[in-house]
C-alpha cells in the first residue's frame, strides 16, 4: 500500500470526527433558537430522530441479526436517564448559555470513573486524581461565579444543572456499556435509547411541566434540525471514525466540540463570555482530555475488549469514554 493511500485513508476518520463533532456542537445553539420548553425540546428531538434510526436499525438487524433480550432492555432503561440528561442541560443552557452549557455538561468522564470506582471497583489512576481538583476548579470559573459574569444568567444554578446532566449522561454512559458491549449493532442501541428518551421526557413534562407539543412551525424546524444533525448524523459519524483513530486525536474531540460551541455561541446568539469564563473552559477541556489520556501501561491493565468501549454522545457533546479506556476511544453511542 502507498503512502498515499495510507495517508488518504488516516485523514478520511479524522475528517468524519471533526464533521460529526460540528454537527454536535451546534446543539446548544439550536436549542436556543427552537426557543421552547425544556422537555418539549428533548421529547421532539428524540421522536422525530426516530424514523430514520428505525429505518437503520432494521437494516442492521439484517446484517447482524438479533440482539440479546437484555440489550434491549438496558437501551431503553438507558433511553429514560438520556431524557433526565437532556432535561437538565436545556435548563442549563437557559440559566447560563449555550456555550457554557455545553462546556459544563462535559463531566461526565469525571463521575464515570468515580462511579466505577465507588461500585466498581476500578481504582482510578493518579492522573484522574490530581485533575479532578483542576476541573472543578474550571468549573467554578466557567459558570461565571468569580469576576463578572454576562447578564442574565444565573451561575449557581448552571453549575448545579452542569452537574446534573453529567451525572445523568455517567448513569446513561454505564447502562449501555454493560449492556451493548460485544455486539457490531450500533443503531439499534441508539435507536432504542432514543425511543426511551423520548418517552423519559414526556414523562417528566408531564410530571414537572415545560411540556408543549403544540409549537410553532419555525421551533419545529429547528428542533427538526436538531434531530437530524445531532441525534443522528453527527453521532453516526463519529461512532463510525473515533475507533480507527490514535488515542491523542480522539480525546481531542472532547476539546474540540465544546470549543466550537462557544465560538458558535458567541456568533450567532451574541453570547459574550467574560476572559475568566473563556480561561475555565479551557481548563475543564484541557483538564478532561488530560486525565482521560492514561498511560499505556494503565490503558493495558485496565481497558476491556475493543467493543465494550464504544460510547454513546449526547445532547451536545461529543462521544466520550472513562479515564482508563480511551484509546483508541470509543464514539457516541447516543446523541
Amino acid at each position: 500500500m502507498t503512502g498515499k493511500v495510507k495517508a488518504g485513508i488516516s485523514r478520511r476518520p479524522l475528517l468524519l470526527a471533526g464533521l460529526g463533532a460540528a454537527c454536535i456542537s451546534a446543539s446548544g445553539i439550536l436549542v436556543k433558537l427552537a426557543g421552547v420548553g425544556v422537555a418539549t425540546t428533548a421529547f421532539y428531538r428524540c421522536a422525530l430522530a426516530l424514523p430514520v434510526l428505525i429505518m437503520l436499525a432494521a437494516a442492521e438487524r439484517r446484517r447482524h441479526g438479533p440482539r440479546r433480550a437484555r440489550a434491549h432492555g438496558g437501551a431503553l432503561l438507558a433511553g429514560l436517564f438520556f431524557a433526565v440528561d437532556l432535561v437538565l442541560w436545556n435548563h442549563a443552557i437557559a440559566e447560563v448559555g449555550a456555550g457554557i452549557a455545553t462546556v459544563l455538561g462535559n463531566l461526565q468522564v469525571l463521575f464515570v470513573a468515580l462511579t466505577a470506582w465507588l461500585l466498581l471497583d476500578e481504582r482510578p489512576s493518579r492522573r484522574f486524581l490530581i485533575g479532578l481538583p483542576v476541573v472543578m476548579g474550571g468549573v467554578v470559573m466557567v459558570s461565571g461565579l468569580i469576576g463578572r459574569a454576562p447578564g442574565g444568567t444565573h451561575p449557581l444554578a448552571g453549575i448545579a444543572y452542569g452537574m446534573g446532566t453529567s451525572v445523568a449522561y455517567s448513569a446513561f454512559l454505564l447502562i449501555m456499556r454493560r449492556t451493548s458491549a460485544g455486539t457490531p449493532h450500533v443503531a439499534g442501541p441508539l435507536a432504542e435509547a432514543t425511543g426511551g428518551g423520548a418517552v423519559g421526557s414526556l414523562l417528566l413534562g408531564l410530571a414537572f411541566g415545560g411540556l408543549d407539543l403544540h409549537i410553532a412551525w419555525g421551533a419545529f424546524g429547528w428542533l427538526l434540525l436538531l434531530s437530524l444533525s445531532s441525534q443522528t448524523i453527527g453521532w453516526l459519524l463519529i461512532t463510525s471514525s473515533l475507533p480507527r483513530l490514535p488515542a491523542a486525536i480522539s480525546s481531542l474531540t472532547l476539546l474540540l466540540q465544546p470549543a466550537a460551541a462557544m465560538l458558535l455561541a458567541a456568533a450567532v446568539l451574541s453570547e459574550r463570555p467574560s476572559l475568566i469564563q473563556i480561561a475555565g473552559a479551557v481548563v475543564v477541556c484541557g483538564g478532561i482530555v488530560w486525565v482521560s489520556l492514561a498511560s499505556p501501561a494503565q490503558r493495558d491493565r485496565t481497558r476491556p475488549a475493543r467493543r465494550d468501549r464504544v460510547r454513546p454522545a449526547g445532547r451536545g457533546r461529543a462521544p466520550t469514554v472513562s479515564p482508563s479506556d480511551l484509546a483508541p476511544a470509543g464514539s457516541p453511542v447516543s446523541s
